[in-house]
């Protein structure tokens, strides 16, 4: 077989065989298919589609193109959460954390930003010593140990997926239902889940900005992921403004241990992350109703359970044993923190989510290349969120960049992209529908 007459095939619209599929992701795995042509494909893909056939045959080889987790002995499920991206989501931080100190095993594999949207393991980062890609032996132990494990793909996890992950960033094919199919379970098949729950983002924030695509994309998941044997469900959740009170890498990090201190809890983060919490402790029968569920959920925040189990998880990785104690201690600081009001005073109505996720790119926070550094130290806290009045002494947000000139910048993003008005907007869903 040859590379280019796969690509061909796709780009002319016709479907490939699952041999034609299996071949491409050696060759991904092996080195001997270009980047260029990796490139290739993805576009066609994006441009073409594939059936539910070629979706399964290439989530299944990804899958299959590095180790697969088994797990044994545990007394307990193994399950996971995935979001489809979105700008200030750090409910995974939170969520994994929760989910371990009620019973379930989290073995979480997560990724890098993509796109306009921000990447666990970038916040991840942000955290001293903290390593995000160990090995297996230290991930399996961590989960085994603590009860969860937030990492990126080790060089034997769905490595097929990492190179298609890493060109799809900056070759303008992340927005693609195969795509994001493949890479989501490719990684999360391969980390033996039994159960799998999807924050499926919709709005101007998010990959799929119309409900009608995100149900498209859910369901595309929930079919492929549940025949393969992990039972997947999919909940859908609006993503038209940031999500919570910060946008960035370890300004993130500094809010998710808040979050789990109980200390200025973003209301829709916290709906969010409780719904998807305790659907996915539902759907793994560790609680026989969502109310429930929600009612321990919250138990082991107020008790300190849930930040315990994060702190153990930090330290098993590698990070600081004391760090949910001093975050600030180890966590990166910008030079500046400066405050961005608004032109007129009002309520604020409505923002371009997704420009002010680039405009963390442009404070370095994000990457234009797939081999590029990023400053985990820039990014805004004290969002405002839709609904909230602004004016000469209320800012939008604070700024954290390292000299004026990207100050300056994001001012400018910021002011140009959240809509200022007269009259107070109705407050609009959280949580829009459940797809099984």
């Amino acid at each position: 077989m040859l590379p280019q007459e796969i690509i061909r095939k796709k780009r002319d619209r016709q479907p490939l065989s699952s041999d034609e599929i299996g071949f491409f992701v050696q060759g991904i795995t092996k080195g001997t298919i270009a980047d260029s042509q990796i490139g290739a494909m993805t576009m066609a893909i994006l441009l073409n589609g594939m059936s539910k056939d070629e979706i399964t045959s290439l989530t299944l080889n990804m899958r299959d193109s590095g180790d697969t987790l088994k797990w044994k002995g545990l007394n307990g499920p193994v399950v996971d959460k995935h979001s489809t991206g979105g700008v200030g989501d750090k409910i995974s931080l939170v969520m994994a954390p929760m989910i371990a100190s009620c019973g379930a095993f989290v073995p979480m594999i997560s990724g890098r930003g993509l796109g306009h949207t921000g990447g666990t393991l970038d916040k991840l980062d942000s955290v001293l010593g903290y390593k995000t890609c160990p090995d297996n032996e230290l991930f399996v132990k961590t989960v085994k140990k603590v009860g969860c494990a937030i990492i990126g793909q080790t060089g034997h996890l769905a490595p097929a997926d990492k190179k298609i992950y890493a060109i799809r960033d900056v070759c303008a094919t992340v927005e693609s239902i195969p795509l994001i199919t493949a890479s989501i379970l490719s990684k999360k098949l391969a980390a033996g889940l039994d159960y799998l729950i999807m924050d499926l983002k919709c709005g101007n924030g998010a990959f799929m900005s119309s409900i009608k695509y995100a149900r498209a994309l859910a369901r595309s998941i929930v079919d492929v992921a549940n025949a393969a044997g992990t039972g997947t469900k999919a909940i859908l959740t609006d993503m038209n403004q940031v999500l919570g009170s910060t946008v960035g890498n370890a300004v993130e990090v500094q809010e998710s241990v808040d979050y789990l201190k109980n200390i200025n809890v973003d209301s829709r983060l916290h709906e969010i992350t409780m719904t998807l919490s305790a659907e996915l402790l539902v759907q793994s029968k560790l609680f026989p109703s969502v109310s429930a569920a929600k009612k321990q959920l919250q138990k082991n925040i107020d008790s300190g359970l849930a930040l315990e189990t994060f702190a153990r998880m930090v330290s098993s990785l590698g990070g600081p044993k004391d760090f949910v104690e001093k975050p600030e201690k180890y966590l990166p600081k910008s030079r500046l923190k400066l405050p961005v009001f608004p032109e007129c005073s009002g309520y604020v109505s409505g923002m371009n989510t997704r420009n002010i996720g680039l405009a963390i790119i442009e404070l370095k926070g994000g990457r234009t290349r797939p081999d590029q550094k990023i400053d985990h130290t820039t990014g805004f806290s004290g969002f405002c969120q839709i609904g909230d009045y602004v004016d000469t002494q209320t800012p939008l947000a604070y700024i954290h960049a390292n000299t004026e000139v990207e100050y300056q910048k994001a001012a400018d993003i910021l002011r140009s992209n959240i809509v200022v008005s007269e009259q107070k907007p109705r407050k609009s869903k959280t949580v829009f529908e459940v797809i099984e």
